[in-house]
């Protein structure tokens, strides 16, 4: 193996040991998100794209060297060739064998390295809906505990309500049953009125008829004077 193929091979195990790593079950999203909030990562992010589409470039170069030594040793000019020569039968299918080999290091390599930006990509962004599930939740939980304190605030005044409405009520039944009470003693107290009126208007009348009587008998008695007068110079 050359050592192009060779450090591609230990790429590819490396990309399959990181793949591992990332879907282990007991490292969480969470954990994955403060490993990705080092600084190291920050020094590195201005690069890492730069770095990722030059690593793909590479395994592309490769795989179609790869698919074109492959589609070379399996062509029939050199099987037939090798059926002329026994010993460069197995020579060719050494390249052949060599070829699909690279073919699969290099496919895979490349499969691998948008596999496992892909899934730390996902690991991300799973982190962050978790940290804003978990804001949501907290903001819900304090909407939910506003609404039972409104609630219980709108029973409270509810409450208040009812029970003002309810002494209003019991006030405006004695208002009422003082009115009706006040109704009496004034319809009682318009016809002690009127029966005064009618005394005094009786007692007028009678004192009228007593002032005539003795205007009638003050006039009879002048009269009678007179009259004893009249007598007593006669007599003389």
């Amino acid at each position: 193996m050359t050592l192009q193929w060779t450090v591609v091979a230990f790429f590819l195990y490396a990309e399959i040991t990181v793949n591992l790593i990332l879907c282990l079950p007991f490292i969480s999203a969470r954990r994955w998100r403060l490993i990705f909030s080092w600084r190291i990562w920050s020094w590195i992010s201005p690069y890492w794209n730069k770095c990722f589409f030059t690593m793909i470039m590479v395994l592309v170069v490769l795989f179609l060297d790869a698919l074109r030594e492959v589609q070379k040793y399996s062509g029939p000019e050199p099987m037939q060739d090798a059926k002329v020569n026994p010993n460069l039968y197995d020579h060719v299918h050494m390249k052949l064998f060599r070829a699909q080999r690279n073919l699969y290091i290099s496919g895979f390599s490349l499969f691998l390295w948008l596999i496992m930006r892909r899934v730390a990509t996902l690991l991300n962004q799973f982190a962050v809906t978790l940290e804003d599930s978990a804001g949501l939740h907290a903001q819900i939980d304090e909407a939910v505990k506003a609404a039972e304190q409104h609630r219980e605030e709108k029973l409270t005044l509810k409450q208040s309500f009812l029970e003002k409405e309810k002494s209003m009520s019991e006030t405006k039944q004695q208002l009422k049953l003082e009115v009706e009470k006040l109704a009496g003693q004034l319809k009682a107290a318009e016809e002690a009125a009127r029966k005064s009126d009618a005394d005094v208007e009786a007692m007028r009348r009678q004192a009228k008829g007593l002032a005539q009587e003795y205007d009638r008998l003050l006039r009879e008695h002048n009269q009678l004077q007179n009259l004893q007068s009249a007598e007593d110079k006669k007599d003389q």
